[in-house]
Parts: C-alpha cells; sequence; structure tokens
C-alpha cells in the first residue's frame, strides 16, 4: 500500500500543462490538462475515439510537425501548445488542413504572417518567461526591435518592465554572440596548430623515400554525387552552412530537428564528410541540453519560491551579464 499511496501523491504532485490537440484531417480541437506526455497520448487515444489497432499514437507540434517523445522536452513546452495526434502510418505535412498555420487562421480574417510573428512569440513569453532561453536568435531580435507601446500592450505590462524585457533580450544575444566569437578564436588557434603539424609531417616525409601518391578517397563531398533526402528546411540547412556556430542562432525545435536527422543524409546535405556532420549534432545536442537544463532549474527555482511567484524579469539566473555595446 505504502509504494502506491506514494505513487499517486507523486502524480497529483505534478503539475498540469494545459493542452489543445487535434487530429491531422480534423478541425476540431480539444482542450486537455495533462502532468506528462504518456498521460497526453493516453488521453488523445480516448478523446479523439482513435481505435487500438491505429495504436501508437505520434504527437507533433501543429506548428512545424516536430515529433514530441521526451518528457524533458514537453515539460519545457509552453501552456496552450497546440499538438496534432498522428495515428499509425499517418505523417504530418504542412501542406494539409492539420498544419499550425490552419489554427492560426481560424479567426477569419487573413494577417501578415511576418507582421505578426512577433505577437505569437510574446504570447509564448507571456505563458512562460523562461522561453526565451529557447528561442532564436532571429526571434530574439524580432522581440527586441518590437516598440515599446507595442509589446507593452500586447503583454499587459507597463512600459519599464518591458523595457527591462528587451534589455534581457538582448543580453541574450550578446552573450550568445560572445560565445560564437570566443569558439571561432578557438577554431582558428586548433586550425593553425593543425597546418604547424602538417607543414612538419611534410618536411619529414621529403626526407625519406619517396612513396606512390595515393588516390583520394571520396568522402561524399562531391557536388556530383545524388541530392540528399533530409527533413531539415533550406532555411535551417543555410544556417549550418553559413553561420558560424550554427547551434547557437537556431531555436530548440530546429535543434531537435537536426539531432533527428540521419548523419550521413545531413553531410550530403551539405556537402560535409560525415566526421563534421557528427561534431555538428554534437555541438546542438550540447546546447539543446544546456538550454533544457537551464530551463528546469528556472522551472525549479519558480516552484519552490514562496507563494510560487515568478521571478520577476530581468532577475533571471544566467540572464543577468552585463549587456556590451
Amino acid at each position: 500500500r505504502a509504494p502506491r499511496s506514494a505513487g499517486r501523491a507523486a502524480a497529483m504532485a505534478a503539475p498540469l500543462k494545459r493542452c489543445l490537440l487535434r487530429r491531422r484531417d480534423g478541425r476540431e480541437q480539444h482542450g486537455v490538462a495533462a502532468s506528462c506526455l504518456r498521460e497526453l497520448r493516453d488521453k488523445a487515444s480516448v478523446i479523439l475515439a482513435i481505435d487500438k489497432a491505429r495504436e501508437p499514437i505520434t504527437l507533433v507540434l501543429a506548428e512545424d510537425g516536430t515529433i514530441v517523445d521526451d518528457e524533458d522536452y514537453f515539460l519545457c513546452l509552453p501552456a496552450n501548445t497546440k499538438f496534432v495526434a498522428l495515428a499509425k502510418n499517418e505523417k504530418w505535412s504542412s501542406k494539409s488542413l492539420d498544419s499550425g498555420t490552419a489554427w492560426l487562421s481560424e479567426s477569419g480574417d487573413e494577417v501578415d504572417s511576418g507582421a505578426e510573428k512577433w505577437k505569437q512569440l510574446a504570447r509564448q513569453l507571456k505563458d512562460d518567461l523562461s522561453n526565451i532561453i529557447l528561442m532564436s536568435e532571429a526571434d530574439l531580435q524580432v522581440l527586441t526591435d518590437v516598440p515599446h507601446s507595442d509589446l507593452a500592450e500586447e503583454l499587459a505590462q507597463s512600459q519599464t518592465k518591458i523595457q527591462v524585457l528587451q534589455d534581457t533580450l538582448q543580453q541574450v544575444l550578446d552573450r550568445r554572440e560572445e560565445e560564437r566569437q570566443s569558439r571561432q578564436l578557438l577554431e582558428l588557434y586548433l586550425e593553425a596548430l593543425k597546418n604547424e603539424d602538417g607543414i612538419l609531417s611534410k618536411v619529414a616525409e621529403s626526407e625519406t623515400v619517396p612513396r606512390k601518391e595515393m588516390d583520394v578517397v571520396d568522402t561524399g563531398t562531391s557536388s556530383a554525387g545524388p541530392s540528399a533526402k533530409t527533413a531539415l528546411s533550406d532555411q535551417i540547412l543555410a544556417a549550418l552552412k553559413e553561420k558560424p556556430a550554427p547551434e547557437l542562432c537556431l531555436d530548440s525545435q530546429d535543434l531537435e530537428l537536426v539531432l533527428k536527422e540521419d548523419t550521413q543524409a545531413l553531410a550530403l546535405a551539405l556537402r560535409w564528410d560525415k566526421q563534421k556532420a557528427e561534431a555538428l549534432q554534437q555541438a546542438c545536442d550540447q546546447e539543446l541540453s544546456k538550454r533544457l537544463q537551464q530551463v528546469q532549474t528556472l522551472h525549479s527555482l519558480r516552484s519552490t519560491s514562496k507563494g510560487k511567484k515568478t521571478l520577476p524579469w530581468g532577475d533571471y539566473p544566467g540572464l543577468s551579464s552585463k549587456r556590451k555595446k
């Protein structure tokens, strides 16, 4: 009896997260409260009347089709996140009616998605301020550039608090840029050491008996090879290929997509060798783990604070470094 009562107490203590559910081909959405990903799947099966023969159910984000199969990632999602429940052998498609953009247009009035993007991002912060950590650099910049008055009205806060918020957003951008520059300096240093070792080895080889030239092994970087099939968007691939330390500029959902991508397919898509693609995925994994750990830390501090009051804007650990011009 003791273990059962302890399990029930733990389940009751787990906070409930508000979610919105719908089927792949349906337009009707259902509000659900669940404490974990498993509970959300079970409720989706019942509420959406999915046949047992068509299980297991896969939950994806309605916005971009990201598969949500990790409990920690589920806990980091903001309240009222929209999910699409996919039955066995079903696939999410951005062109179908079940995409996240279809839900956003249910109001009937068509609006420019670029102009309204900052409002969507602002709502994420309104649900949970720790979402700052999970955003991409582009999203952070969008919120930083919004006029104080507009953002204050959207978040129902004073302009003084909005100024603190935007300063915090800029601090996150500055910190990522500083980290990027530090990594670039380290890479240049390591490359210089590598080149120096290469020169010394060539000098040593020239003093020995000449060897037969070896054929160059194709590492799969040739542009003449077949194009790789990858689920990553052109925007993500461009960032991975062109941006220094690209894991710092992507949001957490994009990092998740990069991690789930096949390494060989990723290498072919970027025209890199497999070793470089593996190093990229490791960097993305480390960055995503760091962000999720920061979010969990903030949630722990918030839940243990007296009266469960949220931390004031600008006082979040790791976000209070001095802004550098």
